[in-house]
Parts: structure tokens; sequence; C-alpha cells
């Protein structure tokens, strides 16, 4: 295993597990705002973007506006590095996405053009639905990350990932030059 500082922005602190607290150095912040995301970008090595909107999927643009920051927060602290979680979504003509969800994918979608368009070396992850403990029962260490999952460029694999497969993709590609600047699915393998 490799040893990582990890430093994260949060809105809520809190919501962080207890277990995770001791572990990482947490900012607290908003990604919409360019002086937080500049403070949590100066001095590392990549960059690991998972911007969410919880439960808000109406039309904005806020997941957008927070890559736009991390961008230029990344290029003044000469950083160059980037993973970025998206949507498989993406993979498909809007008219397929159910319109709930159109709005959400819209702002992936800026996301995905701001970092085609930065310059960086980026990678692009987009996962299907993630699944819950329950799906993998039968693995003796529900916290871990599998490893057992497919990476495509261009297209999803499959229609589920672990929240930990997607996590140690995310991180394991920042040191993978072979994806940089390349759009691309992942899936867990179904045993």
């Amino acid at each position: 295993r490799k040893r990582l500082s990890v430093r994260v922005l949060l809105r809520e602190p809190t919501r962080l597990p207890e277990e995770l607290r001791s572990k990482v150095d947490v900012k607290q912040g908003d990604a919409t705002k360019l002086e937080d995301v500049q403070a949590t970008v100066e001095g590392v090595d990549a960059v690991l973007v998972a911007l969410g909107t919880r439960n808000d999927i109406s039309a904005s643009t806020t997941m957008s506006e927070g890559m736009r920051n991390i961008i230029t927060a990344m290029k003044s602290c000469n950083v160059d590095t980037v993973s970025v979680c998206l949507s498989a979504f993406l993979f498909y003509d809007l008219e397929k996405i159910p319109p709930m969800f159109r709005h959400v994918t819209a702002d992936h979608q800026r996301m995905l053009d701001s970092i085609k368009g930065s310059g960086l070396k980026w990678i692009a992850v987009l996962p299907p639905h993630f699944t819950g403990e329950s799906f993998y029962m039968h693995r003796h260490t529900l916290d871990s990350p599998s490893s057992k999952y497919t990476v495509k460029e261009g297209s999803s694999p499959g229609r589920t990932i672990t929240k930990q497969d997607l996590g140690q993709f995310l991180v394991e590609s920042l040191s993978l030059p072979q994806y940089y600047n390349k759009v691309l699915g992942i899936a867990t393998n179904m045993e």
C-alpha cells in the first residue's frame, strides 16, 4: 500500500466518518469559493475531485463552478495532475437519461468540458451506480476495495461500482500516465 498524505475540502467536516478524521487534513470550505480551493490545493502533488450537490438535482452550476476554481487553483499552485469523478450518464445522449438527472448531467458535462480545455493532466472517471455493502457480503472486508474492476476508455464496462473500488482507482490513476487525458468508464467485475 502507498502511504499518501491527504487533504480534503469539505463544506461540513462533521460528515466525514469518524475513523477517517485523524487520517486526513480537513479544510472546511466550499469549492465555489476560490480562496477555499486555493488554500486546499497549496502544497499538494495532485488533486482528486468528487464534487456533489447532495440530493439537490435541480438546475445548477455549482459543480462546474467548483471545477473551474480547482483548475485555477491548480495552475496557480503548479499542480498539474487531477482525477475527476463524474457520471456514466455522460456516455449517453441526453434524451436517454432519465429527466430527473438531466440537470446534474449537464453540469457534469460542463465540468468535463472545463477539464478537457485546462491543459492539465486529467483523468475523467465516469462511474455507474454505486453499490452498497449488502451487494458484496461475500467479501471478508467490506470497507476495502476488491481491486476487481474493469476500466474502459470511452464507454461504461458495467452497471455498478463499489465506492471502495471507485476511490481506489481515482487515487491510483493519478500516477498512471496511460490514463491521462482520457474519459474512462469503470465497473466492478461480477463474480
